[in-house]
This record gives C-alpha cells, sequence and structure tokens, in this order.
C-alpha cells in the first residue's frame, strides 16, 4: 500500500529516478515532479523560493473534479467563440425552421421534443435527445422554447436545471411575451439569462427569405459578464445575418400591438376559413390577398391561435371591437335599404329632414368597448 506520508515535491533534475512519477504543469517553463514512492521516507523540507512556486499549481482540466460554477468560469476562459450550441426544445415544424438557419451558420443544435423527431434532426444535421436530462447534460449555450403556449410552463418545468452551466441563456419564440417572461421570472433561478424573442414570420411567410421581416426581442434578464452579452448578441445576430429588421420593445408593448395585428389577422384569417373559399378563373387581386391568409393563417395549429387569444390580455378587447364593428357595419348597410324601400313607398315626399344612416365611430383601443344601447347613441349623434 503507498503511504500518503510518502507523496513530496522534488526538483526537475530528479527525474532519473526509478519511482513513478506524475508531473503537474504550471506557467513556468520549469515543474515539479509528485513522486509515489513504495516505502516511507521523511519529508524534505522545501526552500521559500519553492514553496512559492508550488502555491502556483492550479486546475487546468475542464472536466477536472471542482466546484460547478467554476466549470462556467473555465469554459468561458478556454472556449471562447462566436459559434452557439443550442438546444431547441419543441422541435415540430417551427423548430426546425428555425435549426436550418442555426445550422447553416455554423452553430451546433440538439434538438427535444415529445415526438420522435431523430431521423428529421439527423437529416438537417442536428442531434436529437429524447431525453431531457441527455439535452441538458451537453451543456448548451442556449435553451430555445419552441413549444405551443400552452404547454411551455410544464415543459419547462420538466427540465432537469440543476445539469446546466449556471449561467445559461434561455430564449423563447412564443407569439405572446409578457406570458413566458413572467413564467421565465418565476421558475427560473436568478442566475440563468432571460431573452424574450418573436419572430413576426413562420415556414411559409418566411420559406424564400427573412430578409427586412421583423424580430422583436426583450432582453429581460442578462448578466453584466462579457461573456454572457456577448453570447446573446451573437444569438441575435444569427437573425441579423438572416435580414431580419430587428426591434427591441418591451414584452408588453409587443402584446399591445399584436392583439391589434397578428390576433385580428389570425382572426380573420379563420372567419374566412370557415366561409370554404375557393379559387375561381375571376379572381382579382384582393381576393387573392384573401385566400394567401386563409392559407397562411389556417396552415398554423388552433393552439397558437387560442394561445394569442388566452394568453394575451389584449385579445378580448380587439375580439369584442370586431364583433361591434360588424354590427355597426351590417347597421349602416341595412338603413341603406330602408331608405331604398321608403323612396320606393312613399317617393320624395320624406327626403326633406332624413338623413343616411352612418356607420358609428368605435372606441379608441385602450378604452371599453361600447355596449349595444351606447353604440346607438354614438350613431344618432354621428348623424
Amino acid at each position: 500500500m503507498v503511504s500518503f506520508s510518502s507523496i513530496q515535491f522534488q526538483p526537475a533534475a530528479a527525474a532519473t529516478s526509478p519511482r513513478t512519477s506524475v508531473l503537474l504543469s504550471h506557467h513556468h517553463h520549469h515543474s515539479d515532479q509528485l513522486s509515489l514512492s513504495s516505502s516511507p521516507s521523511p519529508p524534505q523540507q522545501l526552500p521559500p523560493s519553492r514553496l512559492h512556486r508550488r502555491r502556483l499549481h492550479c486546475i487546468r482540466a475542464i472536466d477536472a473534479a471542482q466546484p460547478y460554477d467554476y466549470e462556467a468560469y473555465l469554459f468561458n476562459r478556454f472556449s471562447p467563440s462566436s459559434k452557439l450550441k443550442i438546444a431547441v426544445v419543441g422541435f415540430g415544424n417551427f423548430g426546425q425552421f428555425l435549426a436550418k438557419a442555426f445550422i447553416r451558420q455554423g452553430h451546433t443544435v440538439f434538438a427535444h421534443s415529445r415526438s420522435n423527431y431523430h431521423a428529421v434532426a439527423q437529416s438537417l444535421g442536428a442531434a436529437f435527445f429524447p431525453d431531457p436530462h441527455d439535452l441538458c447534460e451537453q451543456h448548451p449555450d442556449v435553451i430555445l422554447l419552441c413549444t405551443s403556449v400552452i404547454s411551455t410552463e410544464s415543459v419547462l418545468r420538466s427540465l432537469p436545471l440543476q445539469r446546466l452551466r449556471r449561467n445559461t441563456l434561455f430564449v423563447d419564440v412564443l407569439s405572446v411575451k409578457e406570458f413566458p417572461k413572467n413564467i421565465f421570472l418565476q421558475i427560473l433561478p436568478h442566475h440563468f439569462d432571460i431573452l424574450c424573442t418573436h419572430p413576426m414570420f413562420g415556414p411559409e411567410s418566411g420559406k424564400l427569405t427573412w430578409q427586412n421581416l421583423p424580430f422583436v426581442f426583450d432582453k429581460v434578464r442578462i448578466g453584466n459578464e462579457d461573456s454572457r452579452i456577448n453570447r446573446v448578441e451573437a444569438f441575435l445576430d444569427i437573425f441579423k445575418k438572416e435580414g431580419c429588421a430587428m426591434v427591441e420593445m418591451s414584452c408588453a408593448e409587443h402584446d399591445k400591438y399584436a392583439a391589434g395585428s397578428q390576433f385580428i389577422t389570425h382572426t380573420m384569417g379563420r372567419i374566412l376559413e370557415k366561409l370554404q373559399l375557393e379559387s375561381t378563373p375571376i379572381n382579382t387581386k384582393g381576393y387573392e390577398t384573401l385566400l394567401n391568409l386563409v392559407e397562411n393563417t389556417a396552415s398554423d395549429s388552433f393552439d397558437l391561435y387560442y394561445g394569442l387569444f388566452m394568453y394575451n390580455k389584449n385579445a378580448m378587447e380587439q375580439l369584442e371591437r370586431l364583433d361591434l364593428a360588424f354590427e355597426a357595419l351590417k347597421k349602416e348597410l341595412f338603413g341603406h335599404l330602408h331608405e331604398v324601400l321608403r323612396k320606393q313607398l312613399f317617393g320624395k315626399s320624406e327626403e326633406a329632414g332624413h338623413r343616411r344612416p352612418m356607420l358609428a365611430k368605435l372606441p379608441k383601443n385602450g378604452t371599453p368597448p361600447l355596449l349595444p344601447s351606447q353604440s346607438e347613441a354614438v350613431a344618432n349623434n354621428n348623424n
């Protein structure tokens, strides 16, 4: 048995000894040797200069046993690179759509999903991990959530966060922003970075190019270290290189705008889909636009549309305004019809003092929608 009392430091000149030795390197060109002898020997007294050099020994191997946060420090110090390891959680159509761009720019992509996309991931050049523990043990720089809105919280809670590096960057690409922001802040420990994003395009609208397509982002929580700031910029740079129009705004501001644009767009597309519109030999440009709208919105899952409504507090207001506008438009239309009928029945005798009904003005965004009685009062005032 080797005695611990026999472990001692000796000068490099003693390398001719037949004893087994292990070399411990450090930043000086000289080296010490750790000798293991089969019999105990009295310890040698080291001179002060040797004691000083002995303190300079340090761990250089990243995989050596050490505190977990120290691993992240060594990784950032010895592995500086603009290329990222991105874990795409939720490898459906949209996850695959983004992964193609990541791989095209030279980044490493890991994929995880409930369904087995091993063959698809392999064809794209990504590695598929059905087990989230195996995925997190790859220590990705970025965890990108590409799940549906309604499953975001459950998927995030299923990830073994303790297997990730302590400063891992979490990113979402959901169509609503305040909801994932609050979930991230609630579940993720404070040492994880958070970036909320929304590519304002999808596999259909962005299948040819991303040039000038809006990419919205909010740096919710990013550490002060240069490596963490550079990592966020490297991720955003992926979309810059693809030609996206980069728009930085708060999550609350995004949801306000999205309710009046994206939710209304999807709602109109869903309504037109219910009408089962078909192409005709005499399509106008406007009708072609409507058919394209139906195609773009109907290709998305209903979960996406439901998420736009359920998880954006501004969506209900827009839905009520849309319903009010439709009713007001019908009232104006039937009012014109009523006027024509009165002329046919009574001639010009009632034209004096009779004014044509007009469409009531709707309240501005952010104000409560009018009740039917209030809407009639507004219409009368406008007339």
